[in-house]
């Protein structure tokens, strides 16, 4: 059987797997398997447990859990509450200033957490039914929410370029620094759109009537504020080369749950264990998912055919900048039905050398694909923020959620586009504090 019918194969039993429902990473574990299996009978269950614990016996994964817990204590407390009654008091005279100071939150949630989904979650549970009281329609309220969150992966501290920098052996603390200036380019760009949007359709309501003094504005800084200082801090400590991201990840997991804990009084073991049982549980997930998709990718590899598709990919006598569209239309696709941290483990080896060699420079590359990731998180059928949107308002349908986060999608490719003609944005930061990489 050739390479490519092989591959046909085995990513038609993935997708087949994963539309019965069955959990992502077990779809991969049984597909992988499977394959192995068919290809060397059970002489290869000897390497299986042996390849899933290489994927993730590299010390720099103890970051992961570390931001993790970070996410988990701000989700878990009244944070996000504050930091969105913040905004609203700031931004509430302008046309949709709630549907901005929504997109604001995500933004600033997301450098807490670094997960998409607590951010659609923590800031979605306030900022929907508040929406939806003031009389915007469902698919605005839904629909900005289901995107703000989608930041969580490209503001740093994000996981999902952790995984990057680990499967690529880059350096993450530049990843980071990539990600700064197209985070913020990417959220200034959903709130002018909201903002054009609200104008055009006379989204004002009475929250414009309202009129808050100074004092109203500033009174609910002095909780918001240590948690953004915070965040400053490891990414000082990161890009200083202080320390590594593990030991920066852990004093900034250790500085939330301090902060959190006499902030908001949560000194009941209750509210203690509900941040580490739902840090844990995350955490697992992830090391589950890159476990399989390290025993996947090895499959795919022992079957040649990641050699043969790496070897037609590099074959193809096109444009470079042809052959960047041909992988970003791949990466879109991929997260369409595979959340982000599965696609970084089972591409990212496979294109890293081909979009080096082709002249692309490594880091601004991470960027655009961890953008495409965000467009997969609110696209059908496996849109992850979707479902979060779903189970935090079961009353609005899919069918509004998806009509409002479109505009959004396409803000996303837009922003692709600009990174393409201007890569500065995301190169500039990282040469200017590292030097030329």
């Amino acid at each position: 059987m050739s390479p490519t019918t092989s591959g046909l194969l085995i990513v038609g039993g993935l997708f087949a797997l994963l539309a019965t429902g069955m959990p992502i990473a077990f779809a991969l574990g049984l597909a992988a398997v499977t394959a192995l299996l068919l290809q060397g009978g059970m002489g290869m269950m000897f390497v299986l447990s042996e390849t899933m614990y290489s994927g993730i016996a590299n010390l720099a994964y103890v970051s992961i859990p570390m931001f993790v817990v970070m996410g988990a204590a701000v989700a878990s407390s009244p944070a996000g509450s504050d930091l969105y009654t913040s905004l609203d008091r700031w931004l509430n005279r302008l046309p949709g200033g709630l549907v901005l100071s929504n997109i604001g939150a995500c933004a600033i949630f997301s450098g807490m957490t670094g997960s998409s989904p607590a951010t659609c979650a923590a800031i979605g549970k306030m900022g929907i039914p508040e929406m939806t009281r003031r009389g915007y329609p469902n698919s605005v309220a839904a629909g900005s929410i289901a995107a703000g969150g989608t930041l969580g992966i490209l503001i740093p501290p994000s996981v999902t370029l952790i995984v990057y920098g680990i499967a690529t052996e880059t350096s993450i603390g530049r990843l980071f620094m990539a990600g700064v200036f197209p985070g913020i380019m990417l959220t200034a760009m959903f709130m002018t759109w909201a903002l054009i949007d609200c104008k055009r359709k006379g989204y004002e309501f009475q929250a414009r009537a309202l009129r808050y003094t100074l004092k109203q504005k500033l009174e609910t800084l002095p909780r918001v504020l240590p948690f953004l200082l915070i965040i400053v801090g490891v990414m000082i400590t990161l890009y200083g080369g202080i320390a590594t991201p593990s030991e920066a990840a852990g004093a900034g997991a250790m500085l939330t749950l301090l902060v959190v804990i006499l902030a908001y009084r949560l000194f009941r073991m209750g509210a203690i264990n509900t941040i580490f049982g739902s840090a844990m549980r995350e955490s697992v997930m992830i090391m589950m998912i890159m476990a399989a998709a390290e025993l996947f990718a090895f499959a795919l590899s022992s079957l040649f055919i990641t050699q043969t598709l790496a070897a037609v990919i590099a074959d193809l006598e096109v444009n470079r900048w042809v052959l960047m569209g041909i992988i970003n239309v791949f990466l879109l696709i991929s997260g369409m039905f595979l959340p982000p941290v599965a696609v970084i483990v089972m591409t990212a080896p496979l294109l890293f050398p081909i979009v080096t060699q082709a002249g692309f420079d490594p880091y601004w590359f991470a960027i655009v694909l961890t953008i495409n990731m965000e467009i997969g998180l609110i696209t059908p059928p496996i849109g992850l923020n979707l479902f979060v949107i779903n189970a935090i308002a079961p009353d609005i349908r899919t069918k509004e959620v998806l009509w409002g986060a479109l505009p959004y999608v396409l803000v996303m490719m837009l922003a692709i586009l600009i990174l393409c003609v201007f890569p500065g944005i995301a190169t500039w930061l990282p040469n200017q504090m590292m030097g030329a990489a």
